[in-house]
């Protein structure tokens, strides 16, 4: 039986991952850390449903607590190491920055320190599509230079990404980083954008439009998501031979085993037409504020998925009303509304 130890098992992504692993028969132990940036009931909620199932296992700690993590990944032992626990949320780096130098960079390098040591068959790891921050020209290509980060968010992924490669340089270590484009789905964030629009029209509260709507972003369902994560743990990057020509338009490093993916639906849809679905889906109305940009904010995000179909055979497919009724059936069963 193959094993996974995913960091972040608790939150939104991780937990799908887990579920979607077991399913396939993999063993898996998780790793969160139970903060309380959102909703802790619905974190242990998520890990009660995987504790369930046979083949899965969890330690509650901090990625910063070298000796919790150092101790859950050597009882474990597992073949591939998937790192999505992070501090998330743009706005929230406004806020408090502090916390995600420490989680995303601190827990991160301890992270790939301990995938070194075990030598793992393939480390992946969760970055964003914030990385691609001021570009404009879209689709975003893996290629593309990615080098004006707008947040300090955006910015603790870019240099989770070049540690990766050094990491994947020094020690031979295939390391495949994922750039997540507006990922939404069942069991997600209570601060995500989706989550926030559907109780708010369900409650009759007024729904924030920023940039008064002339926004677009590439709206991925997290069923899609995790598929793409399962067919890339088998899609590791090996060090190309000296003179080797890297194929067009692959991420793959000429220096190391390591690679950068877009997993995103390959769809840009205009934040009017992702709330007119949700009113469409919830037969309501929303009650609409307009507002200016907010800092740090970007106008559009769109990927180029091309790469990941090479790489698997596998191109995000769930029509966005589809997923988002999924989403308000779930939120209605879950809150009882």
């Amino acid at each position: 039986m193959r094993k996974a130890f995913i960091t972040g098992t608790a939150g939104f992504i991780g937990f799908h991952l887990a579920r979607h692993l077991l399913a396939h028969g993999w063993q898996v132990a998780g790793y969160d850390g139970m903060t309380d940036y959102y909703d802790v009931a619905l974190k242990r909620k998520r890990h009660a449903i995987l504790l369930q199932t046979p083949g899965f296992a969890a330690t509650e700690a901090m990625l910063e607590d070298v000796a919790a993590l150092d101790a859950a990944v050597d009882a474990f032992r597992p073949d591939v190491i998937i790192h999505l626990a992070a501090q998330a949320g743009v706005r929230y780096s406004l806020e408090n920055p502090r916390s995600y130098v420490s989680a995303n960079v601190v827990g991160t390098f301890n992270v790939m320190e301990a995938a070194r040591r075990l030598a793992v068959g393939h480390l992946l790891m969760a970055s964003t599509s914030s990385i691609y921050g001021a570009n404009e020209d879209m689709p975003f290509r893996e290629t593309d230079k990615a080098d004006g980060q707008l947040t300090i968010y955006a910015a603790t992924k870019k240099a989770t990404e070049s540690m990766g490669h050094a990491y994947a340089h020094l020690w031979n270590l295939p390391t495949t980083m994922f750039r997540f484009f507006t990922v939404y789905g069942t069991w997600g964030r209570p601060d995500l954008a989706y989550f926030k629009f559907v109780d708010a029209i369900l409650n009759d509260r007024p729904i924030d439009i920023y940039n008064h709507g002339e926004m677009w972003r590439d709206f991925t369902c997290v069923d899609d998501l995790v598929e793409a994560i399962r067919l890339l743990i088998d899609a590791a990057p090996v060090r190309p031979a000296p003179g080797e020509a890297i194929p067009e338009g692959d991420s793959l490093s000429k220096d190391a085993p390591f690679r950068i993916v877009n997993i995103g639906n390959s769809d840009k849809v205009k934040l009017l037409d992702f709330v007119a679905a949700i009113e469409e889906v919830l037969g309501r109305k929303a009650i609409r504020t307009y507002l200016p940009m907010q800092k740090g904010d970007v106008p559009a995000t769109w990927a180029d998925a091309s790469l990941l179909k090479r790489l698997t055979g596998y191109a995000p497919k769930t029509d966005l009303r589809d997923g988002m009724r999924d989403f308000v059936a779930w939120y209605r069963d879950y809150y009882g509304t």
